[in-house]
């Protein structure tokens, strides 16, 4: 469903984000997370699976961060091997600058067809690289692969630079077919992103590069620090009502849907072709369970507007 979506540069396309789990838990313990991720996935409405490559930030960020980082099997791996009797499609992401050239053209070799890939560089010039990201570009242009090749997209940096919409356009000239922004929290910063992606189109006569917007429900304070010690902004205001909460995990739930909303409406009065990326990155069962609930709420206004239909998408 995900690839011919692309192609076809339709709306309403729903991903949902999982981690692989602790490269350091046992076989035992993996097998028994993977059965229980399998089992969750199966029964969700999704055109596509977002498996995560982590890669240590603290480059971009000298504070401590919030949550230790734990190094998790190889998003390919995982995906490949451990989630193989999933049928749904996969989107992989790949960091790529750790890598040797000769182990990224063997990674997307052995990547099955139907799977797409999203390239990653490095979070920080300070951080070691191997592999330049334009580099990347080179080796799956060569390879002449299947494989639908994706890219990120970042609010944030485009409220500070104004040149993310540059970006997007160099990307889609290098072979990327669709953008998966990191988890966003201020709209103001997506629709500015949006708008400029547009209008640039617009005066140019360039084809718009479909938009998928990733929201993440926000379970503690200690994950919203973690969201700004990622360089994900978070309004004062939206701050304030998280903190305040008497339950912030319904009240980021609500806020999300809120956000989703805001994002249909304005990439709907655009023309411009969309998706939403709900996260699951914690293995917390409250949190868990918010994801899965959200990703319901989405859903349902996308099957309001008529931009998407459970009946003809299951």
């Amino acid at each position: 469903m995900f690839r011919n979506k692309i192609e076809n540069r339709e709306s309403g396309i729903l991903l949902y984000g999982i981690t692989p789990p602790k490269s350091q838990n046992s076989e035992e313990k993996i097998d028994t997370i993977t059965q229980k991720t399998i089992s969750r996935i199966e029964k969700l409405n999704i055109d596509g699976l977002v498996v995560y490559d982590l890669q240590d930030e603290s480059s971009r960020n000298p504070n401590e961060r919030p949550f230790p980082f734990y190094q998790t099997i190889d998003a390919f791996t995982y995906s490949n091997v451990n989630l193989k009797s999933l049928t749904v499609e996969k989107i992989v992401y790949c960091s790529v600058g750790k890598l040797s050239e000769q182990q990224l053209l063997l990674l997307l070799k052995n990547n099955p067809g139907e799977n797409s890939t999203v390239f990653v560089g490095v979070p920080s010039k300070e951080h070691p690289i191997q592999l330049p990201l334009y580099r990347a570009y080179e080796i799956w242009r060569q390879a002449n692969l299947n494989n639908y090749l994706g890219a990120v997209a970042i609010p944030e940096r485009h409220c500070l630079k104004k040149n993310e919409h540059l970006k997007l356009v160099h990307k889609m000239e290098s072979g990327c077919r669709f953008f998966i922004t990191q988890c966003v929290y201020n709209i103001e910063y997506v629709k500015n992103l949006i708008s400029d992606v547009y209008f640039h189109s617009q005066k140019h006569n360039t084809p718009v590069p479909t938009l998928i917007f990733t929201i993440t429900p926000c379970g503690s304070l200690k994950t919203l620090k973690f969201l700004d010690w990622l360089g994900i902004h978070v309004p004062d205001w939206l701050t304030n009502e998280l903190a305040n909460s008497q339950d912030i995990l319904k009240k980021s739930v609500d806020l999300c849907i809120k956000i989703a909303r805001e994002i249909i409406d304005f990439c709907q009065e655009k023309n411009i072709p969309f998706g939403l990326n709900i996260e699951s990155v914690s293995i917390r069962k409250e949190e868990i369970e918010a994801s899965e609930a959200l990703l319901r709420a989405v859903t349902e206004i996308l099957e309001t507007k008529g931009i998407r239909n459970t009946l003809t998408e299951a």
